[in-house]
């Protein structure tokens, strides 16, 4: 990438403004390489420098991208009035200008969520095209049968103007829990899939996104950076059983 102004890159890589990070530089508090920066106009190489502001030394990148482990009663948005959003539970040393949540989870439903400022990545993983599937853990109100199974692999039609969904996988992992794999995203669609074979959905965790699995070291609300291995496995293509359906 091309070097650009200091103050630019750090209020990129933050909630700081400009005018804050000017004002830090002249109280000294900002320094590149060990050496106190004297104005905000010094270019600055994301690969090659190392930065401190306030003896706390940043690591600077062009994108970010997070793994998160939602919690039930937190909404998957950038801001909301009445709740709290997956964006307001990043901490702060990880929060910057542009992150927003790759895809959505319902309210009530808990697991994986991604959260970057990069919508073409967005855009790979989300698309139905791309083939990159999201994996789910459902607990229902009753057993899970292979009449079930049957349904969702044909493609179960929905209520509404969505039509027919993309055809799923469902597998029965204990006698009233399934692990379902999707290669799309409707609105509450494993729920009214769910209820389209007459089950109701009691609880909904979402176990990965791709290749790559939720870790489970992350608690309820906590999240962390992505390496660069985790990214190629989020992209992880996966044609499934809609191959030669249209998709």
């Amino acid at each position: 990438m091309k070097p650009e102004r200091l103050d630019k890159a750090l209020a990129g890589q933050s909630t700081w403004s400009r005018r804050e990070v000017r004002d830090w530089i002249r109280q000294g508090l900002v320094t590149v390489d060990g050496i106190p920066v004297k104005s905000p106009e010094q270019k600055l190489d994301w690969e090659q420098h190392r930065v401190v502001v306030a003896g706390k030394e940043l690591s600077l990148r062009p994108r970010l991208y997070l793994m998160m482990n939602k919690p039930a009663g937190v909404v998957s948005a950038t801001r909301d009035d009445g709740c709290p959003t997956v964006v307001d539970l990043v901490p702060p040393q990880l929060r910057r200008r542009g992150l927003f949540p790759a895809g959505r989870l319902d309210k009530d439903t808990t697991g994986m969520m991604v959260i970057t400022d990069d919508g073409a990545l967005a855009h790979r993983i989300l698309s139905p095209k791309s083939h990159v599937p999201k994996t789910y853990l459902a607990r229902l109100d009753r057993p899970v049968t292979a009449e079930m199974a049957e349904r969702f692999a044909a493609g179960i039609p929905l209520a509404g103007e969505e039509g027919a969904c993309l055809p799923a996988a469902l597998e029965t992992v204990e006698e009233t829990l399934a692990r379902v794999v999707l290669w799309e995203g409707m609105y509450h669609q494993i729920k009214r899939m769910f209820a389209a074979c007459g089950a109701r959905v009691v609880e909904l965790h979402r176990v990965a996104m791709g290749a790559l699995p939720l870790d489970s070291g992350l608690a309820p609300g906590e999240c962390r950076e992505l390496t660069p291995e985790e990214l190629v496995l989020l992209q992880a293509r996966d044609e499934g059983p809609s191959v030669g359906k249209g998709l």
